[in-house]
């Protein structure tokens, strides 16, 4: 027997599923969920409730207010779900422009030669509904350079969603369809509402599950960067290492930086820890601004940081250092009106083979540090290339008798 749904039954279950569903969005906002953003979620959600219960009442409540102010609020409903789109990705929301929709209802409602067709009232209605559901699955495009899953099913549901509303349009479905009758719906149209129920369910599950999936990625991402700088600490500079080998493969060269602050510990003791705290800030926003996309750079604790630098040649490498250094000199020459002062020493390794053995590398950028620092300091130390290869080779036929011992036993 051919699927068939009552026109008024379908409306009431919309309208039971859309409360509980703003109620649920409601309290996972209570909970800390990307806050704004489902806040104004739930609110569309509970709008969209009001809209349909006003729709139920055609027949029995003027047209003004069955008709006219239901269409209002779900032009609203829309435009919130934009708007909060918009905060979700830290964007302002554009409560002016959620206004055009309704402007341009009332404009064609009254104020236009087609106010008296069904049909013209129709297709402007569903255009409305369609465009704000498109704008908000731009403002999720927008965001992707976000690494959340969850995204990509909300951008496809949204801009499916827009297309298929229209579809209402030719086939007969308009705003204006009365609940109250008992013309049963089938075919395409028995399709079309069941996708609008399902559409809504399923939305809202999958923002919550986008605010859920931002909060826990801000949690591994706060646990990879250090919070006074803002560059990785030691587990993110690690952890970018190894994906940047596994993804880069085997780089041509490899240089590794090691930087230390020069009597930090002193411009603590005089000027205070805020001062102290500026320092580093400092140090980390030239370092950055001067490595950029060529290598990765962290702070590897205290007044130590450390860079990454791959296929970069020897001498290259060496002016980078340089040039962090005098940067770094001019830039901390005062800090918050205090003649700081502050330099730095660093320590560089290069590894001509590629071989990316970071302990190795570590320990022999950090000799080399030392040197700089025993050398009067503020200046670039760079170890001895023969020095290097040893302790790689040293490193590799270690891990080679490792190997054989395993496999003996």
């Amino acid at each position: 027997m051919a699927l068939s749904l009552d026109v008024k039954t379908l409306f009431l279950v919309t309208m039971y599923v859309e409360i509980i569903l703003g109620l649920l969005l409601f309290v996972a906002w209570s909970q800390g969920f990307s806050k704004r953003a489902l806040a104004w979620w739930g609110s569309a959600h509970l709008l969209r409730a009001v809209s349909i219960m006003l729709f139920g009442w055609h027949g029995t409540v003027p047209q003004a207010v069955s008709i006219d102010l239901a269409n209002a609020i779900l032009f609203a409903s829309f435009a919130v779900t934009w708007c909060g789109a918009r905060v979700f990705d830290r964007r302002k929301p554009e409560l002016a422009l959620s206004l055009v929709g309704l402007a341009v209802w009332i404009a064609v409602c009254r104020m236009s030669p087609w106010s008296g067709s069904p049909e013209t009232l129709a297709l402007v209605g569903s255009g409305i509904v369609a465009g704000y559901t498109w704008l908000t699955a731009y403002e999720f495009w927008r965001g992707r350079a976000e690494a959340l899953v969850s995204r990509w099913p909300a951008i496809f549901m949204l801009t499916a969603h827009g297309a298929l509303f229209l579809l209402r349009t030719p086939l007969g479905v308009t705003p204006q369809a009365s609940p109250g009758s008992n013309v049963a719906l089938s075919g395409w149209l028995d399709v079309l509402s069941l996708e609008a129920l399902l559409f809504t369910i399923s939305i809202a599950f999958i923002l919550l599950a986008m605010a859920k999936e931002r909060t826990e990625y801000r949690h591994r991402a706060a646990a990879r960067t250090d919070p006074l700088t803002g560059i990785a600490n030691r587990r993110g500079f690690l952890e970018q290492a190894v994906t940047s080998r596994r993804l880069g493969g085997e780089a041509k060269t490899v240089a590794v930086l090691l930087f230390d602050l020069d009597h930090f510990k002193a411009i603590n003791d005089r000027y205070g820890h805020a001062v102290g705290d500026r320092v580093l800030q400092t140090f980390a926003d030239v370092a950055k601004a001067n490595i950029g996309a060529a290598g990765i750079i962290s702070r590897w604790g205290g007044d130590e940081f450390v860079a990454v630098i791959r296929d970069a040649e020897r001498d290259g490498a060496a002016a980078l250092a340089e040039r962090i250094q005098c940067a770094f000199e001019n830039a901390a020459a005062e800090i918050a009106n205090h003649p700081v002062k502050a330099t730095v020493s660093t320590g560089m390794v290069f590894s001509a083979k590629g071989a990316y053995e970071l302990p190795v590398l570590l320990l022999q950028a950090d000799q080399a540090l030392y040197r700089a620092k025993a050398d009067g300091r503020n200046r670039v130390a760079v170890a001895a290339p023969e020095a290097v290869a040893g302790a790689i080779e040293a490193q590799a036929e270690r891990r080679q008798t490792a190997g054989r011992r395993s496999a003996a036993a």
